[in-house]
């Protein structure tokens, strides 16, 4: 059954390519006036990973499409903010004519970034906002949304009562229990809006009881490492909500290990690992986003403000809950498999 089904998705992507713009959450590309090429640099998070290997790939098909050279520049790693801000600098040193930017810190690229708009390049932020009122538009999913989506599923899942643990990321590594006290010191806004989301939503079941929330760096391993100690420190664990890919890519693979299917798992992800491990019953169900769109769309968008031409100040492009049941709709598939991997 598990090779059909992957067999089945995998017929699907050529099909699928033919229609991909549909997947985009916005109307037909308002006509750019001129010839001209613009130079236009976007600085991501981190320079590995499926979701941002989507994400270039998306803007790279937008600067075919609306005349555009550009120069794609990412970290190693989503925890190297002062080498973000360092990318930032020299394209403003540069003279890019804009700048697309997914912040690894909401406050830490906030002053480069006005920085920016005072050399009148414009700045578009995608994926994750940024602390600054000058930037010109942000295009990605609602953060708050996708974790109420994560707790409802998970909570289902459930039954409604039981222990759960949230593997969250962020910029320093922490392990921090709900009830410490004082402000939690939030690496990216995404981040925190995520969590949010899926703790409010969690709080209206008294039975439910989120014990502990742990904080990964972008590296996988130690996602797995603090997933195996939430296991020992919580035995009777039923569930794990994960709120990025590192995060779900670690936990999985702890989950699927040791074979601990009796807990209940839902991820944000959707590398072709993560498909896998829906087929296989390791996770239920998983929270996806759009980011060869996200990537697209910010090109587009950049393009067109160089242009002069009226851009939207949010462009929400949305999240979608893929389980077993609906990963094989047409319209998934579409979220999925964009192109051929």
């Amino acid at each position: 059954m598990r090779s059909k089904r992957l067999w089945l998705i995998l017929l699907l992507c050529p099909v699928l390519w033919l229609t991909v713009t549909s997947c985009f959450n916005t109307s037909p590309a308002a006509y750019i006036s001129t010839n001209k090429t613009h130079n236009i640099d976007m600085i991501v998070k981190m320079n590995k990973g499926d979701y941002w290997n989507t994400v270039k790939l998306g803007a790279e098909a937008a600067a075919k499409e609306f005349n555009v050279k550009l120069t794609f520049k990412a970290p190693d790693s989503e925890s190297e903010i002062d080498k973000q801000i360092t990318m930032v600098e020299d394209s403003i040193n540069q003279k890019a004519e804009a700048i697309i930017l997914a912040a690894s810190s909401y406050m830490g690229l906030a002053q480069v970034v006005d920085q920016a708009a005072y050399y009148k390049i414009p700045v578009i932020s995608v994926d994750a906002e940024v602390g600054s009122a000058r930037v010109k538009a942000y295009v990605g999913s609602n953060g708050y949304e996708a974790g109420q989506k994560s707790a409802e599923r998970l909570i289902q899942l459930l039954n409604g009562y039981g222990e759960i643990g949230i593997i969250n990321f962020t910029n320093s590594s922490q392990n921090v229990q709900p009830e410490s006290s004082g402000p939690i010191d939030y690496g990216a806004r995404d981040a925190e809006e995520r969590e949010k989301g899926f703790l409010n939503y969690a709080a209206r079941y008294p039975n439910v009881q989120v014990v502990q929330i742990s904080y990964t760096s972008s590296n996988t391993d130690h996602a797995e490492s603090l997933t195996r100690d939430m296991l020992q420190n919580h035995p009777d664990l039923r569930g794990i909500a994960t709120l990025n890919e590192t995060a779900s890519q670690g936990a999985g693979k702890v989950l699927q290990n040791l074979k601990q299917h009796k807990v209940k798992m839902v991820a944000f992800d959707s590398s072709p690992s993560m498909m896998e491990m829906l087929q296989d019953g390791t996770v239920q169900a998983t929270v996806i986003q759009n980011p060869f769109s996200n990537g697209y769309l910010a090109v587009k968008y950049a393009a067109q403000a160089l242009e002069g031409i009226d851009i939207p100040e949010r462009v929400d492009t949305g999240t979608k809950l893929i389980d077993l049941e609906n990963m094989l709709w047409p319209e998934n598939q579409k979220l999925l498999f964009p192109f051929v991997r």
